[in-house]
């Protein structure tokens, strides 16, 4: 089974994340579940969400303790918050960066942030950089393929809104850079 555990900020897109990567798996014939974690948040308070992906049935619903995968939509949470607790040893960090000041861990990384902008994935001044970390981290797992994504991001959006998703998810998939590769 593989752990991805997502963090963001209300408004990002977190937790849609999650529930595409999910979708993905699901139409791959994989099992999969999201789970949002939050409570009373608001737009910009820190905000995480988990997946586990198998090729059995995924009968546990907690948190993730020890993720295989940790997402990062903000890389300034990682002053707030300890982002790389629990991640396993041989572990990777997917992270919305020009340039990664990560020591210790495999580091996969694209500028998110300005693909969403390029794109016009902005909602309330918030550049929205959920689909283009979702590419950056397909890109470097191989969890689920890029065309079942798209196929989850058009049975989640039409028209425009999922055109735009898509166009952040290939950029991003084209785009991420693994530290020291």
């Amino acid at each position: 089974m593989i752990e991805i555990r997502w963090h963001g900020r209300g408004g990002q897109g977190a937790v849609t994340s999650a529930e595409l990567l999910a979708m993905a798996a699901i139409i791959e014939g994989k099992y999969a579940v999201a789970i949002p974690y939050f409570g009373a948040e608001r737009r910009g308070a820190p905000v995480i969400a988990y997946n586990r992906i198998s090729n059995k049935p995924i009968r546990i619903r907690s948190n993730i303790r020890n993720p295989d995968y940790v997402v990062v939509l903000d890389s300034l949470l990682g002053k707030f918050i300890n982002i790389y607790k629990g991640l396993k040893k041989n572990g990777t960090i997917v992270i919305n960066t020009v340039s990664p000041m990560i020591r210790d861990h495999r580091v996969a990384y694209v500028d998110a942030t300005a693909i969403a902008l390029k794109i016009g994935l902005v909602g309330g001044g918030i550049p929205i950089v959920n689909t283009a970390m979702l590419g950056a981290l397909i890109k470097i797992s191989n969890l689920v393929s890029i065309n079942s994504v798209v196929e989850a991001i058009e049975n989640k959006w039409r028209g425009e809104v999922a055109e735009r998703n898509i166009k952040a998810v290939v950029e991003a998939y084209n785009s991420t850079k693994i530290k020291g590769e």
